[in-house]
C-alpha cells in the first residue's frame, strides 16, 4: 500500500480497508511474549556458557528479577508502540534502554538487599548480552513481517480533499469531498453518515479544507472516534509546530519555533567547543604565527581580515580570517564569490584558501562563543546565488541561524563548499544545514569533524 488509493463515488460504504487496530494489538502481544521467552532463554544460556549448566539456578534468578522490571520500563518507554513496529531502529533503541535500565535496577536492589552472593555477576552480564542480541534479532524478524504483510505501515490513513492544500502521504487512502458529497454539516444526519462511512476502519483522518469550512470539519472530526487532523492554507503558510494551551489565561497559541538544542545540549556543546578551541590555539600558536609572517612578507598588508556575518538568533558578529586578497580588492559584503582564477587573491592567499588554513583564526570566534566547531557556515551579508541574495531564494534560509555558525558543517563534509554559482547550490547547502539542526548530537559533531579532514583540501576550495 505505497501509492494513494482513490475510492470511487459509488463505494462510500463499506470502507476500503479493514482496521489494523487488532493487528497492532496482536503484534504487541507477540512481541512481548517473544521478549519474555528470549530473555529466559538468554539467561538460561548464560548458565550453560559460564557454569556448563543450562538453566543454572543463579542465572535464572537474575533473569526472573530483571524480567518484571524490563516489562514495566518497556511498556512505559514505548518499546511496545506503533513507532517500534514501524521502525526497527526505534524499536531496538527503546528495547536496549529498557534492558539496561532494568539491569541497573537489579544490581541496585541486590546491593541494598545484600544478596550479591546469590547472583553471579559474570553469568548476569552474559545473560544480559545474549538477551540484547536475541531481542534485537526478534525485532528484525517482526519488522520484516510488518514490511512484507503491511508495507511497513500499521495505520489506515485517509486524506479527504475538501478544497484545501495538497496533502501527499505515501500509502494513504484519498477521497474527494465534492465527488462523494461529503459535507461537514452537523445538522444533517445523512451528510454525517456519508462521512462516517468514508472514515470507517480508519486510524487517522486528514481533512484538507478551505478556511470557511474549517470549524465545521472540526466538529465533525471530534465526533468521528478517530485521530483527526486539519490541513488548511493558513496553517500551511505558517508552518506551525503545534498548539500551546495556557490554562492561566485561557489562551491557545500556535507554536511557531523551538530551539533545536535543549539547555543541557547547549552546555555540552559549549564545553566541547571551549575545551577544544583552547587546546587548538595553544598547539597551533607557532604555525599561526608563521602564517601571519608569510602574509606580512607577501604584500605588507594586514594579517587578518574581518567581515560582518550573521550568527545565532539573527545577530551580527565579526568573523576573523587570514587575509587572502589584496587590500584594495577586499569585498566586505561578500557580494562577489571568489572564483577559481580570481585575480584578487594573493600568492600566499591562494595556498591558504586551498588548504583551508585561512579559516583558522575563527578559533578565536569559537573561544568567544560567537561560533562553534560544527554548525551551518556563516555566509557574508551580500552573498548571492546566481543574481539573487541568499535570503531571497528560500524562505527557510533564516532557520540556519537557530544554531551558532560553525567552522565546519554537514554541508562542507558533503562537498558543498566554494562559490554558490546557482540557486541549486544554495538549496543543497540549506537542506544539509537544516538536517544537521534537526538531528544534532555531540556524536554527530565528532563524526563531522573527523570527516572534515578529508575535505580540507578540496577542488572547490579557492
Amino acid at each position: 500500500m505505497n501509492a494513494p488509493v482513490h475510492l470511487p463515488a459509488a463505494k462510500v460504504r463499506p470502507a476500503p480497508a479493514q482496521s489494523l487496530e487488532k493487528r497492532r494489538l496482536q503484534l504487541y502481544l507477540v512481541l512481548l511474549l517473544g521478549d519474555v521467552a528470549l530473555i529466559a532463554l538468554g539467561f538460561a544460556t548464560s548458565g550453560l556458557l559460564y557454569r556448563g549448566e543450562f538453566g543454572e539456578f543463579r542465572a535464572m534468578l537474575a533473569g526472573q528479577l530483571m524480567l518484571p522490571l524490563f516489562l514495566t520500563l518497556a511498556l512505559y518507554n514505548g518499546t511496545y508502540s506503533l513507532s517500534s513496529l514501524e521502525s526497527r531502529r526505534y524499536g531496538v533503541q527503546r528495547m536496549a534502554v529498557a534492558l539496561l535500565l532494568s539491569s541497573a535496577l537489579v544490581n541496585f536492589i541486590v546491593f541494598f538487599a545484600r544478596a550479591s552472593t546469590q547472583l553471579s555477576r559474570a553469568s548476569f552480564a552474559i545473560g544480559l548480552l545474549i538477551s540484547v542480541l536475541l531481542l534485537a534479532g526478534w525485532r528484525l524478524i517482526v519488522s520484516r513481517q510488518v514490511q512484507r504483510r503491511y508495507s511497513g505501515r500499521l495505520q489506515n490513513v485517509l486524506v479527504i480533499d475538501a478544497g484545501g492544500p495538497a496533502v501527499n502521504l505515501p500509502g494513504a487512502y484519498r477521497v474527494h469531498a465534492a465527488q462523494l458529497d461529503l459535507r461537514p454539516d452537523p445538522a444533517d444526519p445523512q451528510a454525517l453518515d456519508r462521512i462516517g462511512s468514508a472514515m470507517r476502519n480508519m486510524d487517522r483522518v486528514i481533512v484538507s479544507t478551505r478556511e470557511e469550512d474549517r470549524e465545521a470539519w472540526v466538529e465533525v472530526l471530534r465526533g468521528s472516534g478517530v485521530t483527526g487532523e486539519l490541513a488548511s492554507e493558513a496553517i500551511a503558510r505558517i508552518d506551525a509546530l503545534g498548539l500551546e494551551r495556557h490554562a492561566a489565561s485561557n489562551l491557545t497559541t500556535l507554536l511557531i519555533s523551538r530551539g533545536p538544542l535543549r539547555i543541557r545540549d547547549r552546555v555540552v556543546k559549549r564545553a566541547f567547543d571551549l575545551a577544544l578551541s583552547t587546546i587548538a590555539l595553544v598547539l597551533l600558536a607557532v604555525p599561526l604565527a608563521l602564517v601571519a609572517v608569510a602574509i606580512k612578507l607577501d604584500d605588507g598588508g594586514p594579517v587578518l581580515f574581518r567581515q560582518r556575518r550573521m550568527g545565532r538568533a539573527n545577530r551580527f558578529f565579526d568573523i576573523w580570517k587570514f587575509r587572502t586578497m589584496r587590500v584594495d580588492a577586499a569585498d566586505s559584503d561578500g557580494a562577489v564569490s571568489t572564483g577559481r582564477e580570481d585575480e584578487r587573491v594573493t600568492r600566499v592567499g591562494r595556498f591558504l584558501r586551498a588548504s583551508s588554513i585561512d579559516e583558522l583564526p575563527q578559533l578565536m570566534n569559537i573561544l568567544l562563543g560567537q561560533m562553534s566547531f560544527v554548525g551551518p557556515r556563516p555566509h557574508a551579508i551580500g552573498s548571492q546565488a546566481g543574481s539573487r541574495l541568499f535570503w531571497d531564494i528560500d524562505r527557510r534560509y533564516s532557520q540556519r541561524h537557530s544554531l551558532k555558525p560553525g567552522l565546519t558543517g554537514l554541508a562542507q563534509v558533503r562537498g558543498l563548499r566554494g562559490a554558490t554559482e546557482t540557486e541549486e547550490h544554495l538549496a543543497a547547502r540549506l537542506q544539509a544545514d537544516l538536517e544537521y539542526a534537526a538531528r544534532w548530537s555531540l556524536w554527530q559533531d565528532c563524526l563531522i569533524m573527523l570527516r572534515t579532514a578529508r575535505v580540507i583540501v578540496h577542488e572547490r576550495a579557492y
